[in-house]
């Protein structure tokens, strides 16, 4: 685990120096693999092209523990991992993006980059926060939960699916483009809810929670892999909102974008911030026991 959160660090550290380390141009490979396989259908074939890569970096990491200086390959794996599932752009690289724009047609062009899936960004207060709660649980904390539970290859299953499920323009038939999407929302699932958890416990409790409650009495059965996380969005929002009202709380403050994006960001720096203490102190306790 110290390995891991090692890595993790570096990697971060990386990304905010050099954004561009998050744009992997590996999209004609993902598409010749994808196009491969099209002889395969639904669950099957989504299990095949993620599986296949998975399973190789399974095989690398261990050939890589075997080898000289084991502990400093693993780590350089571990990096080269993590970029690949930060992508496919840097998340604080597409938000300062946005603050940077001179205009308004600038600014709502730079928050279409937030949305994977092809989906447009409006420009209000509510839109672009729920593209930022997505791109930084699908950019970030999901990547990290699954790397950190399970190393390198959980990472990059996440990845690999969540492009499957996400991306309109890979050439998936139906039935495994609609398995994808359910695999990602499930993968997706277990963080968002983490996330939200931590949110209210960098944030303001009450409001987040009482999003996250409403959202669990409406839920429908299957909720967990027929659907996006929403209660991720709702919550980071009913955050947001708290915080405006606290503060002069005029209308026009709580319609703003930029505000929404500057407290948002400033929400989940705390969030990666706890989640990185946690594990440190979890690598800590493991020290002494």
């Amino acid at each position: 685990m110290a390995i891991r959160l090692l890595a993790a660090l570096v990697a971060l550290g990386l990304l905010h120096l050099l954004p561009q380390l998050a744009r992997w141009h590996v999209d004609g490979l993902q598409r010749r693999w994808v196009a491969a396989l099209s002889d395969l259908r639904g669950a099957v074939r989504v299990l095949v092209i993620a599986g296949v890569p998975v399973v190789l970096c399974l095989l690398l990491a261990g050939l890589l523990h075997r080898a000289f200086l084991g502990d400093l390959a693993l780590l350089a794996l571990d990096v080269l991992v993590l970029l690949f599932c930060f992508g496919p752009r840097a998340f604080e690289a597409d938000l300062e993006a946005i603050l940077a724009a001179t205009d308004r047609p600038g600014r709502e062009s730079a928050a279409q980059q937030l949305a994977d899936g092809g989906e447009r960004v409006a420009w209000n207060a509510h839109a672009l926060g729920e593209a930022i709660a997505y791109a930084a649980l699908r950019r970030r904390f999901g990547a990290l939960l699954w790397f950190f539970l399970l190393g390198p290859a959980g990472a990059l299953a996440y990845r690999l699916v969540q492009t499957l499920g996400r991306g309109e323009s890979l050439p998936l038939d139906g039935a495994s483009r609609e398995a994808a999407r359910r695999t990602a929302n499930a993968l997706d699932w277990v963080p968002a809810q983490l996330l939200v958890f931590t949110l209210a416990v960098v944030g303001h409790w009450d409001a987040v929670m009482a999003a996250w409650n409403r959202w669990r009495q409406q839920a429908g059965a299957g909720h967990w892999y027929r659907e996006e996380p929403g209660f991720l969005a709702d919550a980071a929002c009913a955050d947001i909102d708290v915080e405006i009202e606290a503060g002069d709380g005029y209308v026009e403050e709580r319609s703003d974008p930029l505000l929404e994006l500057v407290r948002m960001r400033s929400a989940f720096l705390r969030a990666l911030v706890a989640w990185m203490s946690v594990v440190a102190l979890v690598v800590m306790g493991s020290w002494l026991a």
